[in-house]
């Protein structure tokens, strides 16, 4: 869409073209404006004019004038010489705009717009991200979904911890499991250092990365081709409660897994015999424990028979006899509860 809107639209944010200037207009006076309607002026979205709206993703709310304007002398700072009619024109243009929202009371996605921002495209997630590592100067709490960390993906990321790594911030991740078998994460713990320290778990909540315990990025939709960067304190705060409650409940990475106490069965056969009990089909537990189904279910087939069960049904009765079914003996307390461990909320 970048590429269409500069061909069809060769224009800066300080002189709009007719539509664009109508739809921005619009958008400004009303709070928001339907997606469909601005598919004519791909311009806005490409100037980061309009932005998706966090609440209805069928709909664009606009940028506040003074920030656009702001953004706009921010960066004409440089060449502020050959720069002054147009400074001139950037000023009057959203001077006009900024008195069209005065008309209005603006909705409250506009007025949260700094503490929920939609982050739409992986441009504008990675420069997000770019511009938090920049920032960053004591922690990153990081949460990592997913089976073995391959190297390419690991190294996507590596610019911003080498960043941080030679600021002295440090940083605590949390992978499951199955990410301790996969060589990509063991060397980049290397390179790393006493810098980061890995924790892991039979199944975590979806990808989280905090800085400094004010920013947080978290994904907007399954492909993580959109994410949201949040800002509100109470977000924050309870993200941050989220992830100290994993993490005093995971593994250190350099601590051997517990053993199970039953002969012949993994502790990995132990976390899907608890998911089994709790009724899931074989996809989602694969998923939740980030293997692959077909690894699942040859891990199912071993348990079958381990316990000697001959079929699904009596399968579950032979967990629930053999205690794997994750509930609580009489002789043990129940565990604390974690808010949000079962759900799946940047990339």
């Amino acid at each position: 869409m970048a590429g269409h809107g500069a061909e069809q639209h060769p224009h800066g944010a300080d002189r709009l073209c007719e539509a664009g200037d109508r739809v921005y207009s619009r958008a400004v006076r009303r709070g928001r404006v339907a997606r469909l309607d601005a598919e004519p002026v791909p311009c806005l979205l490409d100037l980061a004019l309009l932005h998706p709206d966090p609440d209805d993703m069928d709909f664009l709310v606009p940028t506040a004038p003074q920030e656009v304007m702001t953004r706009l002398l921010r960066g004409m700072y440089d060449e502020v010489s050959e720069s002054h009619r147009r400074v001139g024109s950037v000023v009057a243009a959203f001077e006009r705009y900024a008195g069209l929202g005065r008309r209005v009371q603006p909705p409250s996605a506009t007025v949260e717009g700094s503490a929920i921002r939609v982050l739409d495209g992986l441009s504008r997630i990675q420069a997000a991200m770019d511009e938090a590592t920049a920032a960053c100067t004591t922690e990153v709490l990081s949460v990592q979904p997913g089976g073995i960390r391959r190297e390419h993906e690991l190294s996507e990321g590596l610019h911003r911890a080498l960043a941080l790594r030679g600021r002295g911030v440090r940083m605590r991740d949390l992978y499951t499991h199955v990410a301790r078998h996969g060589q990509g994460l063991l060397t980049y713990l290397e390179l790393m250092g006493d810098t980061v320290e890995a924790r892991t778990l039979d199944e975590v909540i979806d990808r989280l990365i905090l800085f400094d315990r004010t920013v947080a990025f978290i994904p907007a939709n399954t492909d993580r081709t959109m994410a949201l960067e949040l800002r509100h304190p109470a977000l924050i705060e309870y993200l941050v409660t989220v992830f100290e409650r994993l993490w005093r409940l995971a593994i250190p990475l350099t601590a051997a897994l517990p053993d199970t106490g039953i002969e012949g069965i993994s502790h990995r056969e132990q976390s899907i015999a608890a998911l089994l009990a709790e009724g899931h089909q074989d996809a989602v537990i694969a998923e939740r424990l980030g293997i692959s189904v077909r690894t699942c279910r040859a891990h199912i087939a071993r348990l079958s028979e381990t316990l000697g069960a001959a079929s699904r049904t009596q399968l579950g009765v032979r967990i629930a006899q053999a205690g794997l079914d994750g509930r609580p003996r009489a002789s043990e307390p129940a565990p604390i509860g974690v808010p949000g461990a079962g759900s799946s909320p940047v990339r």
